[in-house]
């Protein structure tokens, strides 16, 4: 009997060997850009790829265990003290970069590498090129010439203008945590397909969810205590709500340079019995917080995605955020539906939508429960990981 042979057909392309490159790594990082790069890499390896997650070393000792490879290549401090990332700190980790991918053309099919820095994607690019290395370059935001000018001034702002462009043009395929950027991507690079991340399945179905809550109504704010949060903003409109809802309170979660102002000003306005300043806590107090709070107010001028309102939804809390050109939050957000998206942060806008989410009350709290539960179920990050496998895939077979 002739034994017949099976051949792979040309066609036929393995799992990639893939590498992201970003300088912080959850849960030793806690932000949300953090929680997405480590599910692609558990994503990816699931799939069947080695992935390498080259970072900062921020450890004494050996790397941390993953169920992926963590490759740290510089160690150092990346913020100053006031929470803002340091040009120097930048151009260190891309230099740590250009050396890693730069001994290494040949041992990556895919690179995702994050544009915060943008720094990023030009090392990696310059170490790549000429290899067959597909590149995905991942944009948080992308900011137009008047916020960099506003952001670093005259003359910084329009160098990193100029660098954002010219970041944006290299690489192979693009991906976006909001439509917004997704938009702004394709004003600066004409052709190009972004691929907009699904993050709401990041956040876990939480156990027994309940729509009720406790006699004494509170808001709750999570997150860092820097300028673009605009905490401080939320103050004056505490005051506002109080007037039409008298036992409200607020309780503020996590720390940063402006903790010290924001301190001052609750004193200011005459807000010590009110406001509770809890700084961080466990992982289970958070969720004990956040699923008895009336709402989540989070009234940030600038968000890549804004997970923190789908975390809030999945324990049936509503949220307030603002309208903003930078808050990808406010995407998230459908007015009668998950919360309400405030017109702006001056006193009398914050307080009303505070308002119309409290006095809503349960049925807006079941509504959220349901949209998170939708949303969760139609499209997440798996799907996501599968187009840019797909679109890697089209490349190579091209």
């Amino acid at each position: 009997m002739q034994r017949r042979i099976h051949r792979l057909s040309p066609l036929f392309v393995a799992e990639p060997r893939v590498a992201i490159a970003y300088d912080c790594l959850f849960p030793i990082n806690s932000g949300g850009g953090e929680r997405v790069y480590r599910r692609m890499a558990e994503l990816l390896t699931e799939r069947g790829s080695e992935v390498d997650y080259v970072t900062r070393a921020q450890w004494d000792g050996p790397a941390p265990k993953a169920g992926f490879s963590v490759v740290p290549v510089w160690r150092g401090a990346i913020y100053d003290s006031s929470g803002t990332r340091t040009p120097v700190s930048a151009v260190k980790f891309a230099v740590a970069l250009f050396r890693h991918f730069r001994a290494r053309r040949g041992a990556y099919d895919v690179v995702i590498v994050s544009a915060l820095p943008f720094l990023n994607v030009f090392a990696v690019q310059l170490a790549l090129t000429g290899s067959k290395t597909f590149i995905v370059s991942d944009w948080l935001e992308v900011w137009g010439w008047r916020q960099w000018r506003a952001y670093s001034g005259a003359l910084m702002g329009t160098v990193a203008s100029v660098l954002q462009f010219v970041a944006i043009r290299v690489g192979n395929l693009h991906t976006v945590n909001s439509l917004f950027t997704g938009s702004r991507i394709r004003g600066y690079r004409r052709g190009a397909t972004p691929v907009t991340l699904g993050l709401i399945d990041l956040v876990g179905a939480a156990p027994d969810v309940t729509t009720e809550r406790g006699d004494e109504p509170y808001l709750i704010f999570i997150g860092r205590h820097i300028a673009d949060k605009r905490l401080i903003d939320l103050l004056p409109a505490l005051l506002e709500a109080r007037r039409q809802i008298s036992d409200l309170r607020l309780i503020i979660v996590g720390s940063g340079p402006e903790t010290a102002a924001v301190t001052a000003r609750i004193t200011e306005l005459g807000l010590d019995e009110i406001v509770t300043l809890a700084g961080r806590v466990s992982d289970a107090e958070l969720h004990t917080l956040l699923a008895g709070a009336r709402a989540l107010v989070n009234p940030s001028r600038r968000e890549g995605f804004g997970l923190v309102v789908a975390e809030a939804a999945a324990v049936a809390t509503p949220s307030v955020v603002v309208a903003g050109p930078d808050n990808a939050a406010a995407e998230l957000v459908h007015n009668g539906v998950n919360g309400f998206v405030a017109a702006s942060v001056a006193p009398h806008d914050l307080a009303s939508a505070i308002v119309t989410v409290v006095t809503a009350g349960e049925p807006l709290r079941r509504s959220a429960q349901v949209w998170f539960e939708q949303e969760r179920t139609a499209g997440g990050l798996g799907r996501s990981i599968d187009e840019i496998l797909q679109a890697y895939r089209s490349a190579k077979t091209r």
